[in-house]
């Protein structure tokens, strides 16, 4: 949920303070360029058909299973499949957190990070939190930056969930651009997106096998 919305008439002056504050050149001014570029796809259509299909696409390439059900109905991820009757930016979402889930928690429920926001069964996916707060809110951050980043390689609306996931908040301060640089590098740092910014795609990235249709 976005902490402080940002009025649509101030989202370019927002966007040009973070940029400022990125080194040009840089992987950080690059990346943070190609996601705002995405703003320009807003009018053709968000969270389409298409874009939904593309994200459940996504995660099979992967070899995420997926089921066609509501996360309410239990899990947003239940240790094998995403649900994905959902909105495209949270399937991609969920798509980030398996990325960025040590082997052994991508079988446990929510990836063991505790209930998403969307889960139902609350209880059941908080009984298999594995990791302590500090932990839960990095690796957060760093599903929701891999996930977003794939939204921009799918040629979705990726800044809405740049606003939506706060990668924006406090942006006339300069703390905004660095907390972006230094989560995208860490995303390279583990091997997750390319020297250019680009997220390793599936057929790429170790131990991933297409799921079944």
């Amino acid at each position: 949920m976005q902490l402080t919305p940002i009025p649509d008439s101030d989202l370019p002056r927002a966007i040009e303070a973070v940029r400022v504050n990125l080194t040009p050149g840089t992987l950080a001014r690059s990346v943070f360029d190609r996601i705002a570029a995405t703003a320009d796809l807003i009018p053709l259509g968000v969270d389409t058909p298409a874009h939904r299909a593309a994200a459940v696409d996504l995660a099979r390439r992967f070899g995420i299973g997926t089921i066609d059900e509501a996360p309410q109905a239990a899990w947003s991820y239940d240790g094998q499949a995403i649900r994905t009757r959902s909105e495209a930016a949270v399937i991609v979402h969920e798509v980030g957190h398996w990325i960025v889930a040590p082997p052994e928690r991508r079988g446990v429920i929510d990836f063991g990070l505790g209930a998403g926001p969307e889960s139902g069964r609350r209880a059941e996916a908080d009984a298999a939190l594995a990791v302590d707060r500090e932990s839960q809110i990095e690796e957060e951050a760093l599903a929701s930056l891999i996930g977003i980043l794939w939204e921009v390689e799918l040629g979705q609306p990726a800044i809405l969930a740049f606003l939506e996931q706060n990668w924006m908040e406090g942006w006339q301060r300069p703390f905004c651009a660095e907390n972006f640089a230094a989560n995208l590098e860490a995303l390279h740092r583990q091997g997750w997106i390319d020297a250019d910014g680009r997220p390793v795609p599936p057929e790429n990235f170790p131990g991933t096998a297409p799921a079944a249709a």
